[in-house]
């Protein structure tokens, strides 16, 4: 049975008119203990006040983000392009918050999310994306899986959301 899955770029306007779906989705995956920025206790509030944010990011062009949605309407996933770095770096972009809520994960929505994510940055001229995960996490064999090679480690770089302090490690991608 194939999954119906869109993945599509949100707008500014979209994000606030689905915070509570994107909301649910941080939160479900924080509280999971996805190392992406925040602590627990983490509260629904907290996610609202970050996605607004991001909501103004967008408006200003500073990034791309993409969502995943199922053939139900239901987003399930998101993951984000930055592209306002230094003049220096035109053709390089960071990835951010790849995050799959618990009920979709191993069904192949993350790759799709980064999948189309390549070809968004592609499309915007983009060669060299970077991005950190924490060492030791799922995330790394997903990464390395998707073809992103690891330049390295940097010891106690963040805390998980339970505090334990983690090391984080850098990826890179040429597309």
């Amino acid at each position: 049975m194939t999954l119906s899955l869109r993945v599509f770029p949100l707008s500014h306007h979209d994000i606030l008119q689905r915070l509570p779906e994107l909301s649910e989705i941080l939160v479900n995956s924080v509280n999971g203990g996805a190392s992406v920025s925040f602590m627990l206790p983490f509260h629904p509030d907290k996610a609202v006040a970050f996605w607004q944010k991001i909501a103004h990011s967008v408006a200003a062009n500073e990034r791309v983000v993409l969502a995943a949605e199922l053939g139900d309407g239901t987003l399930v996933g998101t993951v984000q392009l930055i592209t306002d770095l230094p003049e220096n770096q035109p053709h390089r972009a960071e990835v951010a918050k790849l995050l799959v809520h618990s009920r979709g994960r191993r069904q192949g929505i993350a790759r799709r999310l980064m999948s189309a994510l390549e070809q968004e940055a592609v499309a915007q001229a983009k060669s060299v994306l970077i991005l950190d995960t924490a060492t030791g996490s799922g995330a790394e064999d997903f990464y390395q899986q998707c073809g992103w090679q690891k330049a390295g480690e940097i010891p106690r770089y963040a805390l998980m959301p339970d505090g334990e302090m983690t090391a984080t490690s850098v990826y890179y991608k040429f597309v």
